[in-house]
């Protein structure tokens, strides 16, 4: 008899499937383009929303623990990094900390895009990207705010942009020319990829043998590894390809590029956190570190923002994993930055203070502070960067990013 997959089971793992690939797509494309001056700018996108909570955590509020017993542990003792008397940093980026005893890194705990309430990963990147407000326009008229940067940046070369990988990245999408290179296309899946893939085969008899035969990278299914060990391999995998990354963005920008951006994917942690996480955390921790230690001597002109297309719920969910939310974190790194501390406020985490009773509330459009760096990275006008780089931006106060 043959095998006929239950309908219901086939849609909620295409769904599993698709919210997957928007977190954590297989190719990362790297773009990358030439200006005028010294200082270099990187953007990283964190894919599949990353968790701020986690990264940055407010050890402080006397709400945390409650609201996280399964992802931080005991009431009384959430584990991490003190960076002051309040916040604490995720314990596996401890790699940073010399960062942020330098001065060369720091965070803004509680800011967002404009984008609410939706909670799609496709719709929060395009939004992210794109630098917009209100309803996207349609897919072939969208640009994105790299690409609308360099169009006020006088005297940027022939190589305006330069993007490596399969997609193109909407960020620098737009009329300021893009050159596109697809490298060799072996498929390489993420070790969350590799994960997802084996338990579908696993939920279907027809495809289990051969398709984790065709997965088969350790001679060991990964539902097979102990947590820790799982956990530890999934992070040096994901790692060593952070490392190739940003290796290769160090050595472009040692020439004549200005600005990049790149994605780092992995954040979308609906299930198992405290080990799900640690992948994304070791690309990202592996990636800044690289950088620093690639651009050497113009480390002190650079200025790297990580961000993503929003956070996730403060409560935690029933697979100890956190759902899609609203505000998050943003991380700034470099020799270029005024680091060392916390930008901007912290809302708080009491129920009065949530975003629609379950979310952090975001203080701040994330698009201000890198409207503000780039104002401070190029010399340009802050009204040229709120007309042109993100359309009726209200800046506001200048957060003083940079030295």
């Amino acid at each position: 008899m043959r095998h006929r997959p239950d309908r219901r089971a086939f849609l909620s793992r295409s769904l599993a499937l698709g919210c997957s690939l928007a977190a954590s797509p297989l190719i990362t494309p790297i773009a990358l383009a030439g200006g005028p001056g010294d200082n270099r700018l990187v953007v990283i996108i964190l894919r599949g929303a990353m968790d701020g909570l986690d990264l940055l955590r407010p050890v402080g509020d006397p709400h945390l623990a409650a609201l996280r017993p399964h992802v931080f542990g005991a009431p009384a003792d959430v584990p991490g990094l003190a960076l002051d008397n309040f916040f604490a940093l995720h314990p596996a980026l401890d790699g940073l900390l010399p960062l942020w005893q330098a001065g060369e890194l720091a965070f803004v705990p509680a800011t967002s895009t404009p984008y609410r309430d939706r909670r799609s990963h496709f719709d929060g990147q395009d939004h992210l990207e794109a630098g917009t407000a209100g309803q996207l326009p349609p897919a072939l008229s969208r640009d994105g705010w790299l690409n609308r940067l360099l169009t006020l940046l006088p005297g940027a070369d022939a190589r305006t942009a330069f993007a490596v990988g399969r997609e193109r990245m909407l960020i620098l999408e737009g009329t300021a020319p893009m050159t596109q290179w697809e490298p060799g296309t072996d498929l390489s899946l993420s070790p969350q990829s590799r994960l997802l893939l084996s338990h579908l085969f696993q939920a279907d008899p027809l495809f289990a043998q051969a398709g984790q035969t065709a997965l088969d990278m350790t001679g060991a299914t990964l539902a097979e590894l102990p947590d820790d060990e799982m956990g530890s391999m999934m992070a040096q995998t994901s790692a060593g390809d952070a490392d190739g990354l940003a290796a290769y963005i160090a050595r472009q920008m040692l020439g004549e590029t200005r600005i990049a951006s790149f994605s780092l994917s992995g954040w979308d942690t609906h299930h198992a956190q405290p080990r799900a996480i640690l992948p994304a955390l070791a690309r990202l921790q592996s990636a800044i570190l690289t950088l620093r230690a690639g651009l050497g001597p113009v480390w002190g002109k650079t200025t790297v923002l990580a961000m993503t297309e929003f956070g996730r719920t403060l409560r935690e969910n029933g697979s100890r994993g956190t759902d899609h939310g609203t505000g998050g974190a943003m991380l700034l790194a470099g020799g270029a930055i005024r680091g060392g501390r916390m930008i901007g406020g912290w809302p708080g985490l009491a129920e009065a203070d949530m975003y629609a009773g379950r979310d952090l509330m975001p203080l701040r459009d994330i698009r201000a502070y890198s409207a503000w760096a780039m104002r401070d990275l190029f010399g340009l006008r802050a009204s040229d960067v709120a007309q042109v780089v993100f359309p009726a931006l209200d800046m506001g106060e200048s957060p003083g990013l940079l030295l």
